[in-house]
């Protein structure tokens, strides 16, 4: 577990240094990358060593109000990071799907509005559930009722899943009828080249 969170920590710092610094890297799609990256940096930092204690220890020490604090910042950027997932699918469809119309259709402002996104409604949510008291009252890890845990399931998980899903099978079937047309390129020419007559 010790392993996975400075693999989570190294990783992710990387990404976001790397980003910061090297100014060719200062692309749309990157941007949208490096706050993919911040989300899962803060996942390992705030999130997992707390997690590892609970798992190992087999109870909650840290009081329920930090429990709340924990829960909640657990299914924001667990729900963040699936968002940035599905906004970088929907950038790959543009650029693969539509690449005349990519840098009109993927600006920087589209790419600071999906990240804005990516950050507040999953905090909203999140938060909102928590502290709303719109659960079940326990020890930590706090317990769902049905609705809302269908409602965060459905709304963290299943639909941005599925659009993420949706766009890679379209991509694929993209690329896939494009390899075909460059691999039968090759034959054409051949054709064509039988077919031109002679000249005498």
């Amino acid at each position: 577990m010790v392993l996975i969170i400075l693999t989570t920590l190294i990783g992710n710092l990387i990404v976001i240094i790397s980003i910061s610094h090297f100014k060719q890297l200062h692309t749309p799609t990157n941007w949208l990358i490096h706050s993919m990256a911040t989300v899962d940096f803060l996942l390992g930092c705030l999130v997992m060593p707390y997690s590892m204690v609970r798992s190992v220890e087999h109870g909650w020490y840290f009081g329920e109000v930090f429990c709340k604090i924990h829960t909640s910042t657990d299914i924001m950027l667990s729900s963040a990071s699936i968002f940035h997932l599905s906004f970088i699918s929907i950038d790959r469809y543009y650029a693969v799907c539509d690449p005349l119309r990519y840098k009109a259709k993927i600006s920087i402002l589209v790419i600071f509005a999906m990240i804005f996104i990516s950050w507040s409604v999953p905090a909203l949510f999140a938060f909102g559930m928590i502290f709303l008291e719109l659960n079940f009252k326990g020890s930590c890890p706090v317990m769902f009722n049905k609705l809302w845990g269908t409602t965060l399931f459905m709304a963290g998980f299943f639909t941005p899943g599925s659009v993420m899903v949706g766009i890679y099978g379209k991509i694929f079937a993209v690329s896939r009828k494009h390899a075909h047309a460059t691999n039968n390129l090759p034959e054409n020419q051949n054709n064509q080249m039988r077919m031109k007559p002679k000249s005498p």
